[in-house]
């Protein structure tokens, strides 16, 4: 069976398992105050252009998402997202699990706009029982979604400027980030994301790494005591030279980027060879995951070969299923599912 069901089926690059094995029997301090923790977060804030900014390493997206976004928002306040979003739909309500409502708004393509955001914060505070309601008090966004989408520049300076504008922090969940910026289709760098957001994360778990995402909060009044809410949240590793490590090594000679870029080159040859075939697809995907729609009868002689995600009917003969890409997909392996697929 070859599995492109997700993208962290493979453990890590090898540059990071060397790495950590050419370091195991350095002693340096605990919970992320390490030499390598510190060169990371060097590394981190020169590729996104911002100095000032502060980097915290988490073990994974749902514990970042959740820790960020419970440190920002005061008890009656909850977070505007898609209702496609993660934070909505894959994490079990980890959110609501901190007494944060999660303010959905609808999207057919994973994405929200600066006008939807507008409309819903002036509709709370238009009401005369807003004081008996959730108040919005963040915005939270993926790039890519969770669809494969990407924002636009200008989308992304729209949403922001919305958010200033209201004094709604902008949170974007990075965990597939690489994948988005390193896309054909991307407007978007590092260092436009760290100008326009207000905290935002660099997946690792989803992009080379064995585990981990990098925290990077830029807007000053949402750094303080965020270590506090890491330990609080049970996301203070003590072995945090684990995350310096491999996100040290991820940005050492560009390794982030191609690696992220070696998945969306073989998800773009996949999606060319649906197309090729006469499939539609579900969502118009430039990254890693492509949504073909397949019969029923395809995706069943497929799934005797291949591992994939099955996503909706879409009616009784077809079904849109999600192939992901890794840092790690081998060449090989694209290579016999496409020669399956032009067979079918």
């Amino acid at each position: 069976m070859i599995i492109f069901e997700c993208d962290y089926t493979e453990g890590a690059h090898p540059e990071i398992l060397k790495k950590l094995e050419e370091t195991n029997y350095t002693q340096t301090p605990g919970y992320g105050m390490d030499v390598y923790c510190e060169s990371a977060r060097e590394k981190i804030l020169e590729a996104c252009g911002s100095p000032s900014a502060d980097v915290h390493f988490l073990v994974g997206g749902t514990q970042a998402n959740f820790t960020v976004i419970s440190s920002v928002l005061r008890p009656f306040q909850g977070v505007i997202a898609a209702e496609s979003g993660h934070i909505n739909v894959h994490e079990t309500g980890a959110v609501e699990g901190t007494g944060h409502k999660v303010l959905t708004l609808p999207s057919e393509d994973g994405k929200i706009t600066a006008d939807q955001v507008r409309r819903m914060y002036e509709s709370h505070w238009d009401d005369v029982t807003h004081e008996h309601m959730v108040q919005p008090g963040m915005v939270y966004i993926s790039h890519p979604t969770e669809n494969g989408t990407l924002y636009s520049k200008e989308e992304l300076e729209e949403l922001y400027d919305t958010c200033r504008e209201r004094n709604l922090p902008l949170f974007l969940d990075g965990a597939r980030l690489g994948y988005g910026i390193m896309s054909e289709a991307s407007t978007l760098t590092l260092k436009d994301i760290a100008a326009l957001t207000d905290v935002f994360y660099i997946g690792g778990t989803k992009v080379g790494a064995l585990f981990g995402e990098a925290v990077v909060i830029v807007n000053p009044a949402l750094k303080k005591d965020f270590r506090y809410m890491i330990k609080h949240n049970g996301g203070m590793l003590a072995k945090g030279r684990l995350l310096g490590i491999q996100f040290d090594t991820l940005f050492t000679d560009g390794l982030y980027y191609k690696v992220a870029e070696h998945a969306d080159r073989l998800a773009m040859r996949l999606k060319a060879a649906f197309q090729k075939k006469g499939y539609g697809l579900r969502y118009d995907s430039y990254t890693n995951q492509q949504f073909p729609i397949l019969p029923n009868a395809h995706m069943e002689k497929l799934a005797e070969k291949y591992s994939f995600s099955f996503w909706e009917a879409v009616d009784e003969g077809h079904t849109a299923v999600r192939f992901c890409t890794s840092w790690a997909t081998q060449d090989e392996a694209v290579r016999q599912l496409i020669e399956d697929i032009q067979d079918l």
